[in-house]
């Protein structure tokens, strides 16, 4: 089973060496092909690009200037630990153990806008580029059109080698939506996370995203192999509900917190 994940926007610079050995993205060549039409824009393109504040324009547009490979822990970071937003809390990084970032580095892959596929361990610098950008390239008006296809060959090759056809999706809509499912031959899971509140259960997305995170987690610690093995996740208080769930998206209910 190979799963994925969307990136965030918090970054956390601070340097890390994991105890085991660090990668290079596998899709670099594309990556420096879009870094290099976003070194060309001004901060005052990338805030109506973005629509970003000046300060934070101005931050990105000095990061792409500087975006440069090749990548060492001297100038980079392993992708799963740079990472800071609500699903990386609910994965927890800093606290898998060696063997659990070797199981990560194989059945684990972050969709991203600018590099299209991480490993946990792929070295990264820092950028801001989602993949919901209207960033004008070579194949057409946005990143969807640059990715295309590139994405789900990437994923397909993944889970071939891991003798898999399940990838789990534990990533958002605008993440997913550049995954061309028709070129996967696999089955996909989507699972949801909801909260009760307010009389229902509901999908409420920062503890949703953190449930994404805290699956992610699970599946590595468990070293959970299939989609039927998800029904067990108890963390933080969800449980499987069989009456809400279908066979492609289960579905996991916490009661209020």
């Amino acid at each position: 089973m190979l799963m994925v994940v969307s990136p965030a926007k918090d970054l956390d610079l601070t340097p890390y060496s994991p105890t085991v050995s660090v990668t290079q993205p596998a899709l670099l060549a594309d990556a420096t092909e879009l870094a290099q039409v976003c070194k060309a824009l001004t901060p005052s393109d990338l805030a109506s690009l973005m629509h970003i504040s000046d300060k934070l324009a101005g931050l990105n547009a000095a990061r792409f200037a500087q975006w440069q490979p090749p990548f060492q822990q001297d100038n980079a970071k392993a992708a799963l630990f740079m990472f800071n937003g609500d699903v990386y809390q609910g994965l927890a990084a800093e606290s898998l153990t060696a063997e659990d970032l070797v199981f990560a580095q194989q059945h684990l892959r972050i969709l991203s806008g600018l590099y299209g596929v991480l490993r946990p361990l792929d070295l990264m610098q820092a950028y801001r580029l989602e993949m919901g950008t209207k960033l004008a390239n070579r194949s057409g008006a946005d990143l969807y059109a640059f990715w295309q296809s590139k994405i789900a060959n990437h994923l397909q090759q993944q889970l071939s080698a891991l003798q898999s056809d399940t990838l789990l999706n534990l990533a958002s809509q605008e993440y997913f939506k550049a995954v061309d499912k028709k070129q996967l031959n696999a089955r996909i899971i989507t699972p949801e996370f909801k909260d009760y509140k307010n009389g229902q259960y509901k999908i409420i997305s920062f503890y949703a995203k953190k449930a994404r995170g805290l699956m992610a987690r699970y599946v590595i610690e468990q070293r959970l192999t299939s989609a039927a093995q998800l029904s067990a996740f108890n963390v933080a208080g969800y449980y499987y509900s069989a009456a809400d769930s279908t066979a492609d998206k289960p579905v996991f209910l916490r009661e209020a917190n």
